[in-house]
């Protein structure tokens, strides 16, 4: 199976800090992967280096083979889109948030993935102020998706989040997964990991860390 993303000899510093020191990683396609690790440990500069919003100080990142430095950053990021920690709905409507990610759409398709997302239609005239955290979050999940990402990145989407809402974005993430989409999902809940992930991967001290103290860290 090829690799969606293929990170090579990866090391990211900011000034004096290192954050990622020598990480190698292929993330299979199709399937729910879940960088898990302790806070600073690197997994958000990671997956933030999947979309071109971080550039490794040195090493490559490849996308379906492709250094992504050779690519049209906006390009890329309708291919692999991401959700962030916290929902960043733009001013205006919902449905104004839906133009912006597809300008061309129509009704039925705005009202189409927000059903998908579990959202009434009626809630493309409300704006983001008056949403509950889950609400805007899958608005956020809904914008993305009228990309048709390849890719959805997730940074800790429910950290923010409370457990009903987070059973209903775990539960439209497998779905989304089922039909074809590769989910990286950065989370430190060690439950949830074990609820979502086909496969994990857990970044210590900016590496990867071998099987042993993996297991370890994931209480195996």
């Amino acid at each position: 199976m090829t690799a969606i993303f293929r990170l090579v000899d990866v090391h990211v510093r900011f000034g004096e800090r290192v954050v990622l020191d020598g990480v190698d990683l292929e993330v299979a396609p199709g399937m729910a992967t879940v960088l898990t690790g302790p806070s600073g440990s690197g997994k958000t500069t990671l997956l933030r280096l999947c979309n071109r919003l971080e550039v490794p100080t040195s090493g490559r990142v490849l996308f379906r083979g492709e250094d992504v430095a050779t690519l049209d950053p906006l390009a890329l990021r309708r291919r692999v889109g991401m959700v962030f920690q916290r929902p960043t709905l733009f001013a205006g409507t919902v449905r104004d948030n839906l133009l912006v990610a597809r300008p061309d759409g129509d009704e039925e398709g705005r009202r189409a993935v927000l059903e998908r997302v579990g959202l009434p239609p009626s809630l493309l005239a409300s704006t983001g102020d008056t949403l509950s955290g889950g609400e805007a979050q899958r608005a956020c999940l809904a914008r993305t998706l009228l990309t048709d990402p390849e890719v959805l990145l997730m940074d800790e989407p429910t950290s923010s989040l409370d457990a009903a809402a987070t059973g209903v974005l775990e539960d439209l993430t497998a779905e989304l997964v089922a039909g074809g989409l590769t989910v990286l999902w950065v989370s430190h809940d060690l439950a949830q990991v074990r609820r979502i992930a086909d496969e994990r991967v857990v970044l210590l001290d900016g590496r990867i860390a071998g099987a042993e103290r993996a297991d370890e860290y994931l209480g195996r």
